[in-house]
């Protein structure tokens, strides 16, 4: 009976560790977002087109309020990307917003030429996006740099990815 004994509260041990381990849910994780473009369309107007895909690296949701990030386009300072998404970004999600902006002559000859001899655009985004997790009553400013390059679209005239 001695063993029977010992055997249940051993049992009944771990059943209280597990339960306490379960009761302190999930970790709740706030991880800095980012941002990048996902495509930039050139339009008949001059004007550019952007996809950004702005990423939500965080364990909980975050609503994405203000997004201000200057681009630098083949080189040159194109503009400055900016919204007011008011966008819920589920947690380690993403989601696209499109912003529109007039880029600077050189940056318009830039992404031209790339387009034109169907070669890369390397591009550079830094500045800011303003977020607020779940259940949170501050919104936080998040810094963003991010530096990659886009490649023409095949078929699509005007089109970088």
């Amino acid at each position: 009976m001695k063993a029977n004994g010992w055997k249940h509260w051993l049992g009944c041990a771990l059943l209280a560790t597990t339960l306490a381990a379960c009761s302190s849910g999930p970790v709740r994780r706030v991880s800095e977002p980012a941002a990048r473009i996902q495509q930039l369309t050139v339009n008949a107007d001059g004007s550019w087109t952007a996809q950004l895909r702005i990423e939500n690296y965080s364990s909980i949701p975050m609503r994405f309020d203000r997004v201000e990030l200057a681009l630098q386009a083949g080189g040159h300072d194109a503009g400055t990307l900016q919204t007011d998404p008011a966008l819920d970004i589920g947690p380690e999600s993403a989601d696209v917003v499109e912003v529109r902006m007039t880029p600077s002559a050189a940056a318009k000859l830039a992404a031209a030429d790339a387009l034109a001899a169907a070669r890369a655009l390397p591009y550079l985004i830094n500045g800011t996006v303003t977020a607020t997790p779940e259940e949170a009553r501050k919104s936080r400013q998040f810094e963003v740099e991010y530096r990659s390059s886009l490649n023409p679209a095949p078929g699509l005239p005007g089109v970088l990815r």
